[in-house]
């Protein structure tokens, strides 16, 4: 049986204040979904992006303490998918999975954009190095 074609996503527009990614083929939108942002004191970086990393059940690695979380452990803060679209040469920041539900929605992050697992697998799918992110307050 023949695998469904998923449309191919060429830009993500994230709205911070409404807590929400929208992504699009062409001016197409295709889906909405829900994210957490960053909280105060850690601010999802705002502009004009590209898609430059994508990982498959990555580890984690704690930023203050170096502490490694190994990819499928159900407490890994990314879940199983990472999409990084922003760094300052040591820190990212990107769309990834969560075992948290109940933040999304939030100002909860250090600066990355938690979606439902679910969600980030089928975002994961649809985009490429290619993607455009937009990040708007």
């Amino acid at each position: 049986m023949p695998v469904a074609h998923r449309p191919r996503i060429t830009r993500l527009r994230v709205s911070l204040s409404q807590r929400r990614v929208e992504a699009f083929q062409g001016d197409r939108l295709l889906k909405s979904y829900p994210v957490a942002v960053g909280k105060s004191g850690w601010e999802t970086p705002t502009g004009t992006f590209t898609v430059r990393q994508q990982f498959r059940d990555p580890d984690w690695q704690n930023p203050f303490t170096g502490e490694v979380i190994a990819a499928g452990d159900p407490d890994n803060p990314l879940g199983d998918r990472w999409i990084g679209f922003w760094t300052d040469g040591k820190n990212w920041s990107g769309f990834h999975g969560t075992p948290n539900r109940r933040s999304v929605g939030m100002a909860a992050s250090h600066g990355c954009l938690r979606m439902f697992n679910e969600d980030i697998r089928e975002l994961f799918d649809g985009v490429s190095p290619a993607t455009v992110v937009e990040v708007r307050r």
